[in-house]
């Protein structure tokens, strides 16, 4: 965990992620929450991982995605060093599509 975005607000912030049961009130919250623009590049970050955790290489993500070089290698270093945690939900997600 880092230590430097550790505070009362952020505890909140995801106490309140926490609390969204389905994908319209997730919709609903991050619209209220960020910019369409701070929505999408969010979604291009897990995008680009999923791609990179997939073998993609980064021309093929850069034509799917738009993301920027520096965005992929930014994301990559995030699954090489980071909390482990685009893994974790990456599996998560597997597991409940195949339960389904």
């Amino acid at each position: 965990m880092n230590l430097k975005i550790k505070n009362d607000e952020t505890d909140f912030l995801f106490k309140a992620v926490l609390q969204l049961e389905t994908m319209e009130e997730c919709y609903k919250f991050f619209e209220d929450l960020c910019t369409v623009q701070e929505i999408k590049a969010m979604s291009q970050r897990i995008a680009v991982a999923k791609m990179l955790k997939d073998g993609k290489v980064y021309s093929e993500i850069v034509k799917k995605t738009g993301a920027s070089t520096a965005t992929i290698s930014r994301v990559n270093r995030s699954l090489e060093y980071g909390c482990d945690a685009y893994p974790m939900i990456f599996e998560r997600i597997a597991a409940e599509e195949d339960a389904e």
